[in-house]
């Protein structure tokens, strides 16, 4: 009886054992590669990128994404500039529910304080949490080489007694302050030295960010060979991001997204504000592509006499609670008082301008065709479905968060409609 009881012990611990040995050689590669190569989702930016810049013969590594995966042309938030539509992006609210409104905007609760896109705060952009917070919540590791607000402590504060100092708060994991200096190939290189990190601490959500479109088009406008010529620089760029990538064995799902278009503007179309109203009655926050303004203390009426309503057949005013419902503007406080929507191509001034009025701008109605913006997604999650209907850039938000596996948002502006043909799941 003991010499069986003990090779029962002696059989059982061998049991034991080989439960607990290593897996054979060419399983645990298996396990180490999956591990390796699990999906990156590379959300980019090309700032002022028009759908049809895809249609002049330069850019074959953007069209062979748009071939892989599926491309559209997409539809901004209003306003139509940088600041409010890339955190619209990467929120899925619109800039009425984020409190980004605008490039620069004001705020009763900061008296003398003015936001531009320098500011980094956290009072100016805590309304709405972008989706590297989000992820990094979840334990997913995010790393942006440059985006509107990726700098910004999310949820932070100033301190009471320094208020130079921040308290609290959430960044990506890694992050990198914007610089115009820092090269495209400098761009790639540290998206590229992330991946290669790792898996513990390689990102799995990446964030990269290209001016030089939207530099050329306010500089030319749209439709001068300098546009062409950036275009191409930013397509070989991606071109190389892919072939890095690639030779890592990385999978990565690309997200491939501009923030608005780009209209040309001419001297021969500007309105000037004081033309036909009394400057010293009002203050001008915002002009150019629309004009937004504060009567002074006792002067509202006096200012919505001469402005509200239209100003020929290329200007109409607003009181911000009346701006168009199709626009989903005007009632959040950071909007002024008053709005002056000129066409697309015009500009509105408050004065007579110093200098010439040419080249490119954008900001204008988000319905105009020259605000619309390019939208490609390509990877190992996206089936090869080519054009899709146009849609707006709130459902980018939706998407990223099913490529990372996030929960649905709650309370989003947008969706996943757009995509859900397309999502290999």
């Amino acid at each position: 009886m003991r010499w069986i009881a003990r090779a029962v012990t002696l059989a059982f611990a061998a049991a034991l054992s080989a439960c607990a040995a290593p897996p054979p050689p060419q399983m645990a590669a298996a396990q180490i590669s999956a591990e390796a190569h699990a999906p990156v989702t590379i959300l980019v930016s090309i700032d002022a990128f028009r759908p049809d810049y895809l249609d002049r013969g330069v850019t074959p590594n953007l069209n062979a994404l748009a071939a892989s995966g599926i491309s559209a042309a997409m539809r901004p938030s209003y306003p139509s500039k940088t600041f409010p539509n890339h955190w619209t992006i990467v929120t899925g609210l619109r800039p009425d529910r984020t409190g980004i409104v605008a490039n620069k905007m004001l705020d009763s609760a900061r008296p003398g304080e003015t936001f531009t896109m320098q500011s980094d705060d956290p009072f100016w952009w805590n309304a709405a949490e972008p989706i590297w917070v989000t992820a990094e919540k979840a334990g997913i590791r995010t790393a942006t080489a440059f985006w509107p607000g990726s700098n910004v402590a999310w949820g932070g504060s100033r301190a009471k007694d320094w208020p130079n100092d921040l308290v609290g708060g959430t960044r990506p994991e890694d992050w990198t302050q914007f610089n115009m200096a820092i090269s495209d190939r400098q761009r790639v290189d540290i998206v590229v030295d992330w991946l290669r990190r790792p898996a513990e601490t390689r990102p799995r959500f990446v964030t990269l960010y290209f001016d030089e479109v939207d530099t050329a088009g306010h500089q030319y406008g749209p439709f001068d060979p300098h546009i062409t010529a950036a275009v191409a620089s930013v397509d070989k760029a991606i071109g190389r991001l892919r072939d890095q990538v690639a030779a890592l064995g990385q999978p990565v799902n690309f997200v491939i997204v501009a923030d608005h278009g780009m209209a040309a503007i001419s001297a021969d179309r500007v309105i000037v504000l004081d033309s036909f109203s009394n400057p010293d009655d009002y203050d001008v926050v915002e002009d150019g592509v629309y004009a937004s303004i504060n009567p002074k203390p006792g002067k509202e009426a006096t200012v919505e006499k001469a402005l509200l309503g239209p100003h020929g057949p290329h200007l109409t005013c607003y009181r911000k609670g009346d701006v168009p419902e199709r626009f989903h503007y005007g009632r959040n406080p950071r909007v002024p008082a008053i709005l002056c929507m000129p066409d697309t191509g015009w500009t509105v001034v408050a004065h007579t301008p110093k200098h010439r009025i040419e080249g490119g701008a954008h900001g204008y109605d988000n319905f105009s065709p020259d605000m619309l913006a390019l939208f490609i997604a390509s990877g190992p999650s996206i089936r090869p479905l080519g054009r899709i209907a146009t849609f707006d850039n709130v459902d980018i938000d939706p998407l990223l968060r099913d490529l990372l596996g996030l929960a649905p948002g709650q309370g989003l502006d947008g969706d996943d409609a757009p995509f859900r043909a397309a999502l290999a799941r």
